[in-house]
């Protein structure tokens, strides 16, 4: 595996100070997270609690106002370059897949290789069925038949579409899994489907950030943390978060 000469004990993700600016309030706060490798870390917190912003500030797609971001011990770099190399590590599962609709289940696969590729083998990725084994590999850790390889992704079911989301992160190869509340919309069968599938996929040497709307879906996790407001109300591991925790850090909101 590529990882493996990857350090076990060096952090995958340092989040020092993060703030956040929005509207009438910092959409982070003073915001201190520190992710290893074989963690999963369970994230908990009401709507507007900013756990998609903590999201985009870990996957690099938005830029804190203050604050540092190391990934596997080095600072966020500032060349493209260097920055498609540092993201290469870090894979994310957003809540609407973001598959390509009009590309067929093979295509989107080869999506996650596309930071590694040169661009003319992306483009080629366009008109040819390129590292079919490799493909159909992903898909059968995912328990999917390589006879899908070939389909159209608005010809698939809504658990082969997460299923393949899945297989595409596994293609990428990341060392830290993030997920933007991808059980939210899925009927209570799938999102236990879905979350044993996240679970199953990231021992170390990879660790997983999932943002939850449920707190009763913490199970398998290592650690648990709730963020209200922009800011860091606990961190702590499963059996030690109590129903009053919960209580307060949804306190005057609607209830998950």
């Amino acid at each position: 595996m590529a990882h493996a000469a990857l350090s076990l004990t060096q952090p995958l993700l340092e989040l020092r100070a993060i703030e956040v600016a929005g509207r009438q309030q910092p959409r982070l706060k003073a915001l201190d997270l520190t992710v290893k490798p074989g963690e999963r870390i369970a994230l908990l917190g009401p709507s507007g609690a900013g756990k998609s912003t903590l999201i985009a500030v870990a996957n690099g797609l938005l830029e804190p106002d203050r604050g540092a971001v190391f990934w596997c011990g080095e600072a966020r770099a500032r060349s493209t370059r260097g920055r498609r190399r540092q993201q290469q590590r870090i894979g994310t599962l957003w809540q609407d897949l973001r598959l390509i609709e009009e590309l067929t289940v093979q295509q989107n696969l080869n999506c996650g290789r596309l930071a590694q590729w040169s661009w003319p083998k992306a483009l080629l990725n366009l008109l040819l069925p390129l590292e079919s084994e490799a493909c159909a590999a992903v898909l059968e850790q995912m328990d999917l038949s390589a006879s899908l390889l070939n389909q159209p992704i608005g010809a698939l079911s809504g658990g082969q579409r997460q299923r393949v989301a899945i297989a595409r992160l596994l293609r990428q190869n990341p060392r830290l899994w993030l997920a933007d509340e991808p059980l939210a919309s899925l009927d209570p069968r799938l999102a236990e489907e879905l979350l044993e599938l996240l679970l199953r996929e990231t021992e170390a040497p990879r660790a997983l950030l999932l943002s939850l709307h449920r707190p009763d879906r913490i199970q398998g996790f290592s650690r648990v943390i709730g963020l209200r407001d922009g800011q860091l109300q606990f961190d702590c591991a499963p059996q030690d978060l109590t129903a009053g925790t919960v209580e307060a850090l949804y306190a005057g909101t609607a209830q998950p």
